[in-house]
């Protein structure tokens, strides 16, 4: 399961019983998030990021949002 949540300069996002933020900004229809920003967990604290993971969360949160009025990039 994934939970998406945010601002206009960040999200968070839920995948199980972790959580990461990611940095970005707020665009017509959508969100560019900075791959850049995704270096470790906001849950469990300072748990470093492998590339495994954020190759997960980049395609769970693509898949999610696409089609959807708040479509997610990466860049």
């Amino acid at each position: 399961m994934i939970k998406i949540t945010g601002t206009n300069t960040y999200i968070d996002v839920a995948i199980d019983d972790r959580t990461v933020r990611i940095s970005g900004e707020m665009i017509i229809g959508g969100f560019v998030c900075y791959k850049s920003s995704m270096t470790n967990w906001l849950i469990p604290e300072n748990v470093p990021l492998t590339e495994d993971d954020k190759k997960e969360i980049i395609q769970k949160v693509t898949e999610k949002t696409a089609g959807s009025h708040m479509v997610i990039t990466f860049e």
